[in-house]
């Protein structure tokens, strides 16, 4: 007996014969499926929309992950585990009753080294303002820096020509000198020019061994400023006639260890000196923390104003599935005549307006995910990948289907049957 080989069934012929009873969800996608592919052209335009939309939600996430990590690369570049001791006031009455100021000595710093642990380097800091001969008659206003070799570790200086002073320049009472980058240029025309000239200060001749500068540029918010020598510490005591000191920095061995170390730093300072003094320990911890918080609420904002193409994507959509009830007024009538619910019409085109969303939110992500991910083999710079602005890409993919499917979708559940049927 010969068999006849019947067409296979589509997902809707199956969804009307199942329509006395409770459709179920897979039936629903199914339904969603064979309407996208009868009008390909019009879902690819209005998804076109979605698509640029989850696409800048996570570029624009990205470009802001990427200016946080290269701000606070920047800010770490000054030193993340350094401690800088300050002292902020505070005086003392002599015998004959006159005011001195509470400064710090070398014995403060001794003490620090003997009961802190975890210090890797340290350097006392003595300040001093002169005018610098260079000859001829030439003068300059300059800042002179005593501080230790570690000096160049604990503030990350780094060596454009030249070399920094070592222990041995500072035991003999060298008298040399390193000199900021810009001040090198300004007298000199560049750095390597700078290595070898001497400079006069008070009849005292130094010569330049070195040409140093900042690896992070503090726009004058660091005790270097554009017109600063650093020297061995001993030798500018000959100058200042005193041991007093304002400042002494310490670096820690591990970022982990530098609040606690400037708590243990402040309790050994305070007790050596009078109650009325005020000493302060800065660190970069707390201005790390601001900065992160600033960046992460900046990509926040911009990734918000970035999510409001959604919006504009969501009424292409809606505008869409409008006109696709309107194009299945008759199929929508047969389903109620044989016995579809409203809630079974509003969920198959909620479920349509959601697919068509959420295609575009994944293909979207997709895309911005590559863009970065590209650039990061392509190039030597590291791009950060916030894995929240998936999230946030595909959850607001969905939710705009929601949102904006509902109108289609109860206007699709409350057509009359008998109306529907009648349409032409």
């Amino acid at each position: 007996m010969a068999t006849t080989n019947l067409p296979k069934p589509s997902s809707f012929d199956r969804t009307l014969a199942s329509a006395r009873s409770t459709m179920m969800f897979s039936e629903v996608a199914r339904l969603a499926v064979d309407s996208f592919r009868a009008s390909k052209t019009r879902f690819l335009l209005t998804m076109l929309g979605m698509v640029i939309g989850s696409m800048s939600i996570i570029l624009v996430a990205t470009l802001g992950s990427t200016g946080k990590q290269y701000a606070l690369d920047q800010l770490t570049s000054i030193g993340p585990n350094k401690v800088e001791l300050q002292y902020g006031g505070g005086n003392v009455s002599g015998p004959e009753n006159t005011s001195t100021p509470d400064y710090m000595t070398l014995d403060d710093l001794h003490a620090v080294l003997d009961q802190v642990p975890g210090i890797v380097a340290s350097s006392p800091m003595l300040e001093y303002h002169d005018n610098v001969s260079l000859g001829g008659g030439i003068t300059k206003q300059t800042t002179l820096l005593g501080v230790s070799p570690e000096y160049r570790v604990v503030r990350n200086l780094i060596i454009v020509s030249g070399r920094f002073f070592d222990d041995q320049d500072e035991l003999a009472h060298e008298k040399v000198a390193v000199i900021v980058k810009p001040f090198a240029e300004e007298l000199y025309g560049s750095a390597n020019a700078a290595v070898g000239k001497t400079i006069s200060i008070k009849g005292i001749p130094f010569v330049v061994i070195g040409v140093f500068r900042e690896a992070f540029d503090t726009y004058g918010q660091s005790e270097i400023s554009d017109h600063t020598m650093l020297v061995p510490y001993p030798v500018v005591r000959y100058f200042t006639g005193t041991n007093t000191l304002k400042e002494i920095f310490f670096t820690m061995r591990s970022a982990s260890m530098v609040v606690p170390a400037s708590d243990h730093i402040l309790e050994i300072v305070r007790s050596r000196h009078y109650a009325g003094s005020v000493y302060t320990a800065a660190t970069l911890t707390d201005l790390l923390t601001s900065m992160a918080k600033i960046a992460d609420m900046l990509t926040i904002v911009l990734t918000l104003g970035a999510g409001i193409t959604m919006i504009v994507s969501g009424v292409g959509i809606m505008n869409s599935m409008l006109a696709n009830v309107q194009s299945r007024l008759k199929e929508i009538g047969i389903r109620k005549a044989l016995g579809a619910t409203s809630r079974e019409i509003r969920m198959q085109f909620l479920t349509e307006a959601v697919f068509l969303s959420l295609s575009g939110g994944i293909i979207g992500t997709i895309l911005g995910l590559a863009i970065p991910f590209t650039l990061g083999l392509l190039t030597p710079f590291k791009i950060p990948i916030n894995p929240w602005s998936v999230v946030f890409s595909l959850g607001s993919s969905v939710l705009v289907g929601v949102l904006f499917g509902t109108l289609p979708a109860n206007r699709a559940a409350r057509l009359d049957p008998v109306q529907t049927l009648k349409y032409e």
